[in-house]
């Protein structure tokens, strides 16, 4: 698996990690990303680059990461430049109305500087290479068989309202319903910028703890299902070879007009080397539902080595929010008590319903927070 950014992760953990008598300033740190950003502005335009897309589409995509970071190193640099004058004056200054002036403006600028390298920290903090890109999410009914199918519905129901929320665009690309409704599995593309960094956290079981509509007695009934996310990995990610890639054609199932059950529109595609078999029958045209089987299984091949990584640093962090363990319970949504628990943080909300309908965000950003808080412990970040 190719890194989005080769050598960029190298580069911030030689400015984060200095060793620890060099007492660099935050400017130094800033100062050493701007060069590096300045580095990668000159080998776009050479001919070497735009000779190969794969690293130009790199490079580019570093430039644009630095490019952020450098905005704000500019404005921070210019409120250290502003303190230093307003530093002399007082050093040198004999009218006491001045001085006085100088010293109120320094006072902001002290705030300003230290609101300003807080910012700055937080963005330094190391970001996966995969964060930025569009996800796939799977969801698949698990213990509790039509009670988790139906779990599963309300799953996906809830992850499109979230994504109507953020003005995500998503595609439905598999699915197989279940008997008394809800599905056994439901595969969707969310088509927008930071969706994986975004929804990455929720892979994992999701457990649903309420009275089933089957249930005579009123007992309340525990069932599961699982959900993964991938980042959806590009042609230049993963190559593939025609020959590797075994096509089986069928017809499609469910709603869809003339063409279910009558034409050979649905597509199954299982890579012979792995095993690894995905499949779209959304589409009403063959060729469109080829395009969207490719993407997820390049995506699922992409993601076996990333999963690797994902172990890997889980295993480092006791409190990290793990994206590395699919098995391990995540959260858990209780119906009789309205509340839904995010094991991995110890957060409880008593607001269902509201979650139920997309309302996600708390549950995303504590998440964020607790990694961010983890790694700033850790002293990833100087």
């Amino acid at each position: 698996m190719q890194q989005a950014v080769p050598g960029i992760d190298t580069f911030f953990r030689k400015v984060r990690c200095r060793h620890p008598e060099e007492k660099d300033t935050m400017l130094d740190k800033l100062e050493a990303i701007r060069d590096r950003w300045q580095t990668v502005e000159n080998e776009l335009s050479s001919p070497d680059a735009m000779a190969d897309m794969k690293r130009f589409a790199q490079l580019n995509k570093e430039y644009k990461d630095l490019g952020v970071i450098v905005d704000q190193y500019k404005i921070y640099a210019n409120i250290m430049s502003n303190i230093d004058a307003n530093k002399e004056i007082l050093a040198t200054e004999k009218d006491e109305e001045f001085r006085e002036m100088a010293k109120i403006e320094l006072d902001e600028l002290i705030a300003q500087r230290d609101e300003k390298e807080e910012e700055i920290r937080l963005m330094l903090i190391p970001k996966d290479p995969e964060d930025a890109r569009p996800a796939i999410v799977e969801i698949r009914g698990g213990t509790g068989g039509d009670e988790a199918a139906l779990f599963a519905g309300d799953l996906y129901r809830m992850y499109m309202r979230y994504c109507e929320r953020m003005g995500w665009r998503t595609e439905l690309v598999d699915y197989t319903e279940g008997t008394s409704g809800g599905y056994k599995e439901i595969v969707f593309n969310v088509n927008a910028e930071d969706a994986y960094g975004t929804l990455k956290y929720e892979s994992g079981v999701h457990r649903v703890q309420r009275v089933p509509d089957t249930e005579t007695q009123g007992r309340v009934h525990t069932s599961a299902a699982s959900v993964v996310v991938l980042p959806e990995a590009d042609e230049f990610d993963i190559d593939l070879k025609v020959s590797d890639i075994r096509k089986d054609l069928f017809c499609a199932s469910g709603p869809g007009g003339q063409s279910v059950n009558t034409t050979y529109s649905a597509v199954r595609l299982t890579h012979i080397p792995t095993g690894i078999v995905a499949q779209c029958q959304d589409q009403k045209s063959q060729l469109k539902n080829y395009d969207k089987a490719l993407q997820v299984l390049r995506s699922r091949i992409y993601e076996v080595e990333l999963q690797k990584h994902l172990e890997v640093t889980s295993k480092k962090r006791k409190t990290m929010v793990s994206t590395g363990d699919r098995s391990a319970k995540v959260r858990t949504y209780n119906y009789p008590q309205g509340r839904v628990t995010e094991h991995r943080i110890g957060l409880t909300i008593y607001n269902l319903p509201n979650v139920m309908n997309g309302d996600l965000q708390e549950i995303m950003e504590s998440l964020q927070f607790a990694e961010n808080a983890e790694k700033l412990k850790e002293g990833t970040v100087a």
